[in-house]
């Protein structure tokens, strides 16, 4: 899955400045302004040996099914990655990526797995993104009332800057609603798991978090309660079961290995069995995001393309972003324990008090490094959207740590990006969870090695690159739910299982604030 928060998914890089200010103007500046990207790429080390890129593709559709066998039932994700660069000596070599026959007409990629080799792909002068939001197949329209929508755009296209544009507009035009809604809508959520456990159970986050997400997004994004209209309480449920149809391809639900595989992985999901479910998504945000398609019509849009960029933005980028995000957000911190949770909760206290003078605000949020820090590890360490894809638009080098190589014009790259961010050349015990691992200055220059948002997290979404046009957004809302967890309570304990996307999590005990 290739994005999350409006770009999604792009979302992320220059956190430890004014939130607020990048909220408010950075976006506004670049829905105006077309500005080309910052990101220096430099030039292969002429030092570096020059290596024949290792690895095949084995013989056609038995070594596409080879892989994906071993992809999703043999060896799983990140062992199938592991195996191979053990034995290719590599972290570049080449590989048949899922789902391959009889979705994907070619399955070859060039791998890249480390932190010195990952960034070409988001080098647009040299990399095509092309219809490569989910990697070697793409989704029918059919599932995006027809239209390309901008997740499958290069910026070369001639629609990618007025629609990347109507996003930042979506972005900042209710931006003074964001932290009262989020706050709202959150503390109702926090307050249905304190009954919950109250009564001895176990309070399911990931479910009562898809409800919150969705209908903090309408909020704070269209002024619209999604339960006052006639999608109800329905909106969840029916974005999930879309999202399965367009990523089918690429999961697994614990169904007998060959029958999911002949199921999910090798023919699509009929886009007619949720016409009507699309339908009713779709009526939502006519009825709903008016003042957003008048502005597209300013900028050249139809208004019905608009509407199904905006309903992809909002329940795919970031619906999808929020439901995998903010429950391995509250893994990762409620698996760090007390000390933490300590920590966490006198900066949110004190910088609400002394900053906010008693109220949540842009500039108490800012005050707060290690919850700053805290996000921005969480999503090094599991980044949301974890692979990547770009096909060479021209013959070029690319180079890890060790050697160069040859990619030749055509050929499709590929990285999968938590090697990339948890590179032992990088990071200091990068398996590890460490909360303040950007505090300081020393700190702040390694997020430039954080690449969640489909570009460095020192960077900024432009209408000339990829990057998560909602990525500061993504990193504030983040934020934000530390804020509301510490504001609350001084620390709480999780039981964790697994998901079909992102992680199971369980509240089983909730400590009220003491102080």
């Amino acid at each position: 899955m290739a994005t999350a928060f409006l770009a999604f998914y792009p979302a992320s890089p220059p956190f430890l400045c004014s939130m607020g200010r990048r909220l408010a103007s950075t976006i506004k500046a670049t829905s105006i302004y077309s500005e080309k990207s910052a990101t220096s790429f430099s030039s292969p080390d002429p030092e570096l040996p020059l290596r024949k890129i290792p690895g095949d593709y084995g013989l056609p559709f038995i070594g596409p099914i080879s892989d994906r066998l071993a992809y999703f039932y043999h060896q799983g994700c990140e062992e199938f990655f592991k195996s191979r660069m053990r034995f290719h000596n590599s972290t570049v070599y080449r590989v048949n990526m899922p789902p391959g026959p009889f979705l994907a007409a070619d399955p070859r990629v060039i791998v890249l797995l480390d932190a010195a080799s990952f960034p070409v792909l988001f080098d647009t002068s040299r990399i095509e993104k092309r219809d490569l939001f989910t990697g070697t197949f793409m989704p029918s329209t059919e599932l995006t009332g027809g239209f390309r929508v901008l997740s499958y755009l290069d910026p070369s296209e001639p629609n990618h800057a007025p629609l990347k544009r109507l996003l930042f507009f979506l972005l900042s035009r209710r931006r003074h609603a964001v932290i009262p809604e989020f706050r709202r809508t959150y503390g109702t959520l926090f307050e249905a798991m304190e009954a919950e456990i109250a009564d001895g159970s176990r309070a399911d986050f990931g479910a009562a978090n898809d409800r919150a997400a969705f209908d903090f997004l309408a909020r704070a994004f269209f002024d619209r309660d999604p339960e006052a209209s006639e999608m109800g309480l329905d909106g969840p449920g029916l974005i999930t079961k879309w999202v399965l149809f367009q990523l089918g391809p690429l999961l697994t639900l614990g169904l007998p290995a060959y029958l999911e595989d002949l199921l999910l992985h090798s023919f699509r999901l009929p886009p007619a069995l949720i016409r009507a479910d699309y339908h009713r998504l779709a009526e939502f945000f006519r009825e709903s995001a008016g003042p957003v398609v008048d502005e597209a019509e300013r900028l050249g849009i139809s208004r019905e393309e608009a509407l199904h960029n905006i309903l992809f933005a909002t329940c795919f980028n970031s619906f999808g972003g929020m439901k995998i995000l903010f429950p391995n957000l509250v893994k990762l911190i409620g698996r760090a324990g007390a000390r933490l949770h300590g920590r966490l909760a006198q900066e949110v206290r004190d910088a609400v008090r002394e900053v906010g003078g008693g109220e949540v605000t842009m500039r108490a949020v800012e005050a707060m490094p290690l919850t700053a820090s805290a996000v921005y590890e969480a999503l090094r360490i599991e980044p949301p959207v974890p692979m990547q894809y770009g096909r060479a638009k021209r013959d070029l080098v690319v180079t890890s740590h060790d050697a160069a190589f040859e990619v030749r014009a055509g050929e499709m790259l590929f990285g999968y990006q938590p090697f990339a961010t948890r590179d032992p050349r990088v990071f200091d015990r990068p398996e590890e969870f460490v909360a303040d691992r950007f505090l300081g200055a020393e700190g702040a220059a390694l997020l430039r090695h954080v690449l969640w948002s489909n570009g460095p997290e020192t960077e900024a979404p432009t209408t000339e690159n990829k990057q998560c046009a909602g990525k500061d957004f993504a990193v504030m809302i983040a934020r934000l739910l530390l804020v509301e967890i510490f504001l609350r309570y001084d620390s709480f304990e999780i039981e964790v299982g697994t998901s079909t996307i992102g992680s199971s999590v369980k509240l089983t005990s909730l400590k009220k604030a003491t102080f």
